[in-house]
């Protein structure tokens, strides 16, 4: 019999089992599995990182005979390859499963559909779309990387109602509420890596942590001129682990101390952001979060380094002509051609609102 509204609860508690490993799984998805037989949770699991069992084989351990006959949940389409891990829908059908589930199909194309037709071929019911809205936004990062070939990129700031980021000394503590403060902290538990510009370094000392809320990112300085002072917060070692990235030949010296205390510097010949965004896909990242200044962010949107857009309005005035805003130039000069985003949705967090959207997707 089926039951719609069971089918979605169970893929609700897939997707929670899933975000434990927020931040941790990359270049895999984040993945949770449940395992029920005759309406009760008898296993469950998720998939703790790469080169680790997938969701699926957690959840048919705990289950151990109890699979048999069982119907399994799992936000992603199992896996049917040999990867670093055997493949799932062959762990499923020895499991002996009668339904299977699934949130989404994986776009991976060494999947892309063939795990729901191994299992079918089986003679194991499967059930395709439960939820797929949600299981698509979980791993919106997984798609994109798949799809694109490069990390997701999410651009975040706060400004003030009348669209500033600082005062015109360049004072920019604190812009918006503890409540959306924390968030931010989620926010980076969630992400590879946090990128910002030498200029954020020198004027707020940065820590770019998630303060203890869960896995800290890989923090990220581009320095063209490496003009960053050697005392800032961002080069203890021990903290959380930090690169800096900046052209070639640029202040040996510097680099040499920043070395000398841990930190990884890397030169490119040409320090931009999709160069960036291009070494970051090598180290196999998902998602990467922008926090840097206005003249940065613009040049991330310019070179299509962000995907998406996460604004924190405080309910505040500012004020001052030249104070710095939250997106520097991008050449636009006519009100038709402002850059306009999709999938937008907003909240309040506190007194602050938090408005997100999609930009187009940009050429490589």
């Amino acid at each position: 019999m089926v039951n719609d509204e069971f089918d979605r609860q169970m893929m609700q508690h897939c997707l929670d089992l899933a975000r434990r490993a927020q931040g941790q799984t990359a270049p895999n998805p984040l993945v949770g599995s449940v395992v029920v037989q005759e309406g009760q949770i008898v296993g469950e699991g998720f998939h703790p990182g790469a080169g680790q069992p997938h969701a699926e084989v957690f959840a048919l351990k705990a289950a151990g005979d109890r699979a048999r006959g069982a119907t399994v949940y799992v936000n992603l389409e199992p896996c049917n390859h040999y990867g670093r891990t055997p493949p799932c829908s062959e762990a499923l059908i020895a499991a002996g499963v009668s339904k299977v589930v699934v949130g989404m199909i994986d776009p991976n194309p060494r999947v892309a559909g063939s795990g729901v037709e191994r299992l079918r071929q089986a003679g194991i019911d499967v059930v395709v779309g439960v939820e797929e809205a949600a299981c698509q936004e979980l791993n919106e990062a997984f798609v994109f990387r798949i799809l694109y070939q490069r990390p997701f990129g999410i651009l975040k700031y706060a400004m003030t109602l009348d669209g500033k980021i600082a005062t015109t000394t360049g004072h920019s503590a604190w812009v918006t509420s503890a409540a959306a403060r924390s968030l931010v902290h989620q926010l980076r538990a969630g992400c590879d890596a946090v990128v910002v510009g030498g200029n954020t370094v020198r004027r707020d000392n940065p820590l770019l942590t998630s303060h203890q809320v869960g896995h800290d990112p890989l923090r990220v300085v581009m320095s063209r001129t490496l003009d960053i002072p050697l005392t800032a917060q961002l080069w203890h070692a021990q903290t959380a682990p930090t690169l800096v990235f900046t052209e070639t030949g640029t202040q040996p010296d510097t680099q040499l101390a920043l070395v000398q205390q841990g930190v990884e510097v890397i030169e490119l010949p040409v320090l931009s952001p999709a160069a960036v965004m291009a070494h970051l896909y090598q180290r196999g990242m998902l998602s990467v979060l922008w926090e840097c200044g206005g003249t940065l962010a613009a040049k991330a949107i310019a070179d299509g380094a962000v995907q998406k857009i996460l604004a924190f309005v405080a309910p505040k005035l500012i004020g001052g002509a030249i104070a710095s805003s939250p997106v520097g130039d991008l050449g636009l000069t006519q009100m038709t051609e402002a850059i306009e985003l999709n999938g937008v949705r907003w909240r309040s967090v506190a007194p602050d609102l938090l408005i997100e959207g999609y930009l187009p997707i940009a050429r490589n």
